[in-house]
């Protein structure tokens, strides 16, 4: 089988249908699959994703629930020599598969490609920033943020896709085990993927990350590369790592002001950063934001580098759903 294309999701009624079509056109013409990894939906999404020609996949447990161990659990299910990993609130766009397969077969030294995502929803301060980001590009990156299509055989090498453990960045992670071992990864100048995003507020979103331990996810990384071949390209490369490493470094400076009453360096130490983000985000309001969000992934980052961790290399445990 030329292809596979698997989607990760949990309680994605809303999206599922339009991520379940267009995953089925863009394998049609390669004759390949479509798998569904579900990480135990409590809504609507399996009832409808029983009425299309895909496989489902779910979690035996669901204490497991990260996003490490749902992309772990599609690539587990997928048969085909190239795997696209989709988000369940994503849709593929239209041509951009059979560019992406042309492409790794051109190209036998790169182990993934992607192409540009294209944020639907820029009603949250985060999706502001990310379409605020958004760029044509192509050439070499060090990770596939919202998903790939990759190469089966370079994934067999490194042993797994994605590390079970990781609440976030599971895609830096795989990145960064690749380049280890000689892989590198592209993104091509079109349009990959359109992503809905979530319709939650961006402080409700990062009140959400604390709670689910996404916010986490820079440390697990950071963890997981601990005595390990891509450990040094994690240090070099994960800017989560550096900002958090700044943010602490500016919360001691606060402490020092505060024990020793320079009231005058305080507000200039507090207003400082804002200024900064306010000029380079042009908005008052997502510089707030930027800082809000800098500092909630500082603590989340700490927390990460202590959370214990299973065996990345041992099958997620799963259960066939019957259509």
């Amino acid at each position: 089988m030329k292809l596979s294309i698997g989607i990760k999701a949990l309680n994605e009624e809303a999206d599922i249908a339009a991520a379940i079509e267009s995953a089925l056109a863009a394998a049609e013409p390669f004759a390949g699959e479509v798998v569904l990894a579900d990480s135990g939906s409590t809504d609507r999404t399996i009832e409808i994703a029983r009425s299309y020609p895909v496989r489902i996949v779910q979690l035996a447990n669901i204490g497991e629930r990260c996003c490490g161990a749902g992309a772990q659990l599609a690539w587990q299910a997928a048969q085909g020599e190239y795997f696209y990993l989709l988000d369940g609130d994503m849709t593929l766009a239209d041509g951009f598969m059979a560019e992406a397969v042309a492409y790794l077969d051109a190209h036998a030294n790169v182990a993934g490609v992607g192409g540009m995502v294209i944020e639907q929803n820029v009603r949250g301060q985060d999706f502001r920033i990310r379409a605020q980001k958004a760029r044509e590009f192509s050439g070499y990156v060090d990770r596939l943020d919202c998903g790939g299509l990759y190469r089966m055989s370079a994934i067999c090498e490194i042993g797994y896709f994605a590390d079970r453990n990781l609440h976030a960045f599971e895609e830096f992670d795989l990145g960064a085990r690749l380049a280890a071992s000689g892989w590198v990864l592209a993104r091509i100048g079109r349009p990959g993927v359109f992503h809905n995003g979530h319709a939650s507020g961006g402080y409700r979103l990062l009140w959400r990350r604390l709670r689910t331990g996404y916010s986490g996810g820079a440390g697990e990384v950071v963890r997981a590369a601990l005595g390990k071949p891509h450990l040094g390209i994690v240090l070099r490369r994960l800017r989560q790592l550096h900002v958090g490493l700044v943010v602490v470094a500016w919360w001691l400076a606060l402490l020092g002001c505060m024990l020793g009453a320079k009231f005058a360096a305080l507000i200039a130490l507090l207003l400082l950063p804002l200024l900064l983000l306010a000029l380079r985000r042009r908005s008052v309001s997502l510089a707030l934001y930027s800082l809000a969000a800098w500092n909630v992934a500082t603590v989340g980052l700490i927390g990460g580098l202590f959370r214990r961790r299973k065996d990345p290399s041992i099958p997620v445990s799963a259960v066939s759903i019957p259509k």
